[in-house]
């Protein structure tokens, strides 16, 4: 369909939050209600308004077809237009007084797949991604992979305990990322590749950091340390409330977004549910420490684990709703937090040097070794939980994927 250049131009600016370019009115707009300049009732808010030679809305609407003619109401709309770069502000120059108004009108304007049910768009909406027995079976291999690995390294000894464990390791490895890429957690666009390396870091340093640390605060280490399991067994296993958490939460997010009548609206309405959930989430992450240590015969390191499963779970809570970026700089201040303790407490013993050792080494004669990785991870989850709450939020971080174009 050939278009005028000034809708393309309106379009192309809608869809990037940039100024609209100025279309002169006909002449025939002084008067509204003038023979040549008939006025139009607007469907979605029940006023009038007056149409030019150029229709900006319409050129909006034909930029987002396919979104339109899918959407289930128009928040869903709002929602797509948001995550384009589509403001209040711009919804101004469109003559609606934001987003949401603008939306309702595209919403009756444009019609919608004939093929397609409201009831059944609701259902496909609230679908989780891929079916429930299968994603919460895979968010339970991690912890049983675990357990089976810690068990079998109790019964082994020498070449045997050694492949036990690297084959463990490999086992594990593979079921967190088979539950990773299905099921609530699945992430929505490419990760950065760091964060993978960041966050492999800070697992490790769950497992070998705090022994060493403590050697090395006491002038050591002068022999091999005991690693720390029971936090990576209650991490392991902490897989699968996360989720089923994060499941929760989108399922709610996205109901509360067919009945929410503003964007607004939506945005108090999943605030108390983000913090709910993941209050729900550090309750159940806690209680398996509590267990994995009673079981182990270790300590429970409710700061250190505690702190690092609740940054890991809003770092992947966010990369599944396609927000990358945050996490991997948060995950990677964390670990560099750790890397530099651990080397400030090493640099202390150089001549002229002592300073440095300082700060660590009176946080870890007052609270123990797992106070560094406790306020590297808390810092780096209480941020990314500010940032959630303001993203996650959005409606357009609950938009369908399949009628985004």
């Amino acid at each position: 369909m050939n278009e005028p250049a000034a809708w393309r131009a309106t379009a192309a600016a809608a869809s990037t939050g940039s100024p609209l370019p100025d279309v002169p009115p006909p002449p025939s707009a002084s008067s509204p209600g003038s023979p040549g300049n008939p006025v139009k009732v607007d469907e979605a808010t029940g006023g009038s308004r007056r149409r030019t030679g150029v229709d900006p809305v319409k050129a909006l609407m034909h930029r987002h077809r396919e979104l339109c003619e899918r959407a289930v109401d128009a928040l869903e709309i709002a929602a797509g237009l948001e995550a384009h770069g589509v403001t209040d502000r711009t919804a101004a120059r469109f003559r609606h007084r934001d987003v949401f108004s603008l939306a309702e009108e595209m919403y009756a304007r444009v019609p919608r797949d004939s093929d397609i049910e409201p009831e059944t768009r609701h259902a496909v909406s609230d679908t989780p991604r891929g079916r429930r027995p299968v994603w919460a079976a895979l968010a339970l291999l991690p912890g049983t992979l675990g357990a089976l690995t810690l068990a079998g390294l109790d019964f082994t000894g020498g070449r045997v305990r050694l492949a036990v464990g690297a084959g463990g390791v490999l086992a594990v490895s593979a079921a967190l990322r088979a539950a990773l890429r299905r099921g609530p957690l699945r992430a929505t666009t490419p990760t950065v590749p760091a964060t993978r390396a960041w966050t492999c870091w800070l697992l490790a340093y769950a497992l070998l950091g705090d022994g060493l640390l403590s050697a090395a605060v006491a002038g050591g280490p002068d022999e091999a340390w005991a690693p720390a399991t029971a936090p990576l067994l209650a991490l392991a296993f902490a897989v699968a409330p996360g989720a089923w958490c994060a499941q929760l939460f989108g399922a709610v997010a996205r109901r509360r977004l067919a009945s929410s009548r503003g964007l607004e609206e939506f945005a108090a309405s999943v605030r108390p549910l983000l913090l709910a959930v993941f209050a729900l989430f550090l309750c159940a992450l806690w209680t398996l420490i509590g267990v994995a240590a009673a079981v182990l015969g270790q300590d429970a390191a409710y700061a250190g684990a505690g702190m690092l499963g609740a940054l890991l779970l809003l770092a992947r809570l966010l990369t599944a709703h396609g927000r990358t970026h945050a996490p991997a700089v948060v995950l990677g201040a964390a670990t560099a937090a750790e890397v530099l303790a651990v080397c400030t407490v090493f640099a202390g013993r150089l001549p002229g040097c002592g300073f440095l050792a300082v700060p660590v080494e009176t946080a870890v004669d007052a609270w123990g070794p797992g106070a560094v990785p406790g306020l590297a991870c808390g810092v780096g989850a209480l941020t990314l939980l500010v940032h959630a709450a303001r993203t996650l939020t959005r409606a357009s971080a609950h938009a369908p994927t399949d009628t985004t174009p």
